[in-house]
């Protein structure tokens, strides 16, 4: 039966009652539940199955080595476990990222030395980690596979930390002046300055971001997943290690099934990961004026429609208003300025002061490693560390040549944006080491040897961060700059250089230390390949480390990884940062 309730309309001192017939409230819960809610509850049932079989495979007998089967059938079991200790290590990165990130850019005590150290930690190749991790997790959980997990997860951090690092980092120094002047006005505290004005400012470059760190962290998966180290052979599930073993015997029916999942998994999680996630993050932009078309997607809109979530928010919702509710009735002082206050000043001190006693303690151990590498060796590092270093420029400035057009073309068009995404995100997040093989034959057809042939190997996972840099600083464009363009018809180049590249160019130069560090890195599986039983090398630095690494020759190693360290820094420290000085001074939007 319909409810009826009487309004009353005041007009001119007359008042007038008018009865509105509302629907029945059954009629809004004829369909409690639906499709939409019976999806998410299979879905949440097989996810915490996948959670049981992970749980039963991290706490599982430490094995020497384990035997891939490679089957076709056995790859979406080996998918969710690399998709697992992907999505893990992304948690690991984004919790490091908003810690480092804060503590960097409003520490200036702190910043000369954190920010010196994140460079150093990108400029190390996952191969410079992996030894020494897996030996000491390994020998802290001898009776299970924990610590070969742990290690494979910290592994594939290391491939996603550092850029979303540098984004949020870069995004905290270059908050509007406007915003910081509305913190003042209104006397926010640390918390709250974060809360409300420097994280949202930073969300949309940290979002594109930890999609390009994401597909960093796939690169490796070969190596992750299945490393040698001398004679030892440390091995787990997962399709980099399926991978690993369809091409160390030549199968090439496995190694098409191994693309044909990874794929799929990678158009799986942009679908229902980061087409949302992106879609989510354009409330956050810092202006919305002039004429924008709104992006969507289907599965966000899926979930919209779920009864449960609607449910689970309202509850949510309700808990939250019930524990604010006794500090919202709580009088405090009105008058005390809070905007000066930071986090205990002690703190980042005691901080400070462990992360400099590990760092001397790392010193001094490095130091008796290092008594053991001959003097001639130093000479020999020196002369590859240049080949490599040529490679590395090379590859940045090809990576650059289209990278920058096209990001500008996709950023500035969210109809480009909505086509181009999953695309562009399937290929970005594919492990480029899997297409090794093809591309090294097409090259020893062709007659190009792996000198050359290693930067095109290079820029396969280089380009990347140039591409999805430059996406993230063309949609900060503000569109009240790109309407005064068309009203004064600038057009082409002028419109280029005049508004596109000042706009783009700080997100340009964190691209480019990105993308550098990035081919330093790809450098140990670009300069030396196993194909078939074969080993091609090139001489380069890169090559001189996984060589190390497969002699397990740890002296040879820590010095070419010491070496590749002091170069990329040495680089940061003067090309890098200079750029970052004309961006903040000369092309900044913001100012």
């Amino acid at each position: 039966m319909a409810a009826t309730v009487p309004c009353v309309l005041r007009s001119d001192g007359v008042e007038n009652v008018l009865i509105v017939t509302s629907a029945p409230p059954t009629l809004h819960r004829t369909r409690r539940f639906g499709l939409v809610d019976l999806a998410i509850v299979v879905a949440l049932a097989g996810l915490l199955f996948g959670v049981l079989q992970l749980g039963r495979e991290w706490s599982g007998a430490s094995r020497p080595a384990i035997v891939i089967d490679l089957s076709p059938w056995a790859l979406p079991r080996y998918t969710f476990y690399s998709l697992s200790r992907g999505l893990l290590a992304y948690v690991l990165s984004l919790a490091f990222t908003l810690t480092y990130g804060y503590w960097a850019a409003k520490d200036r005590i702190a910043e000369r030395v954190l920010v010196p150290l994140l460079d150093i930690l990108q400029s190390i190749p996952v191969l410079g980690f992996m030894p020494g991790l897996i030996l000491a997790l390994v020998a802290l959980f001898p009776y299970n596979n924990i610590g070969l997990e742990l290690a494979a997860v910290i592994m594939i951090f290391t491939g996603q930390a550092w850029n979303m690092t540098f984004s949020y980092y870069h995004s905290l120094r270059s908050v509007p002046d406007d915003l910081r002047e509305v913190g003042a006005v209104y006397r926010f505290s640390w918390w709250q300055r974060l809360k409300w004005l420097e994280l949202p400012y930073a969300t949309l470059g940290l979002v594109w971001n930890s999609m390009l760190s994401m597909a960093g962290g796939w690169f490796f998966l070969m190596i992750n997943e299945a490393f040698r180290l001398g004679d030892r052979d440390f091995r787990l599930r997962g399709i980099g290690s399926y991978m690993s073993v369809a091409v160390d015997q030549g199968r090439t029916d496995a190694m098409l099934y191994a693309i044909g999942a990874m794929t799929l998994m990678i158009v799986a999680v942009d679908q229902v990961l980061w087409r949302p996630v992106v879609v989510w993050a354009q409330k956050f932009r810092v202006e919305e004026g002039g004429t924008q078309e709104k992006m969507s997607s289907w599965f966000l809109n899926w979930l919209r429609r779920s009864r449960l979530l609607a449910v689970l928010r309202r509850l949510g919702r309700r808990v939250r208003t019930r524990l604010a509710r006794p500090r919202a009735i709580r009088p405090g002082p009105t008058t005390q300025p809070v905007a000066a206050r930071q986090p205990a000043a002690w703190l980042g001190v005691i901080l400070l002061a462990v992360l400099l006693a590990a760092l001397a303690f790392g010193a001094w151990k490095l130091t008796h490693v290092l008594r053991r590498v001959p003097a001639v060796e130093w000479g020999t590092l020196g002369g590859a560390a240049a080949w490599t270093l040529g490679r590395v420029l090379l590859a940045t400035a090809l990576g650059t040549l289209w990278a920058l057009p096209a990001g500008i073309a996709i950023g500035l068009s969210p109809r480009l944006s909505r086509l181009l995404q999953p695309v562009v995100q399937i290929v970005a997040s594919f492990p480029a080491p899997m297409l090794f093989p093809i591309i090294i034959a097409g090259l020893a057809a062709a007659g190009v040897s792996l000198g050359w042939g290693s930067i095109v190997l290079m820029l396969l996972g280089t380009q990347w961060y140039i591409l999805f840099n430059v996406i993230a600083g063309a949609m900060a464009i503000p569109t009240d700059l790109q309407e005064a363009a068309r009203s004064y018809r600038l057009q082409g180049w002028r419109r280029f250089r005049a508004l596109y590249l000042p706009g783009v160019f700080p997100n340009l130069v964190t691209g480019w230390v990105t993308a550098a560090g990035g081919a330093w890195n790809a450098s140990i599986v670009a300069e030396f390949v196993t194909f078939k039983g074969r080993t091609l090398q090139a001489h380069g630095l890169g090559a001189q480390i996984s060589a190390a690494a497969a002699a397990a020759d740890f002296p040879r190693l820590a010095a070419s990884i010491l070496v590749m360290s002091a170069i990329v820094v040495a680089f940061n420290r003067t090309v890098w940062r200079q750029c970052y000085r004309v961006a903040e001074q000369r092309f900044s939007l913001n100012r």
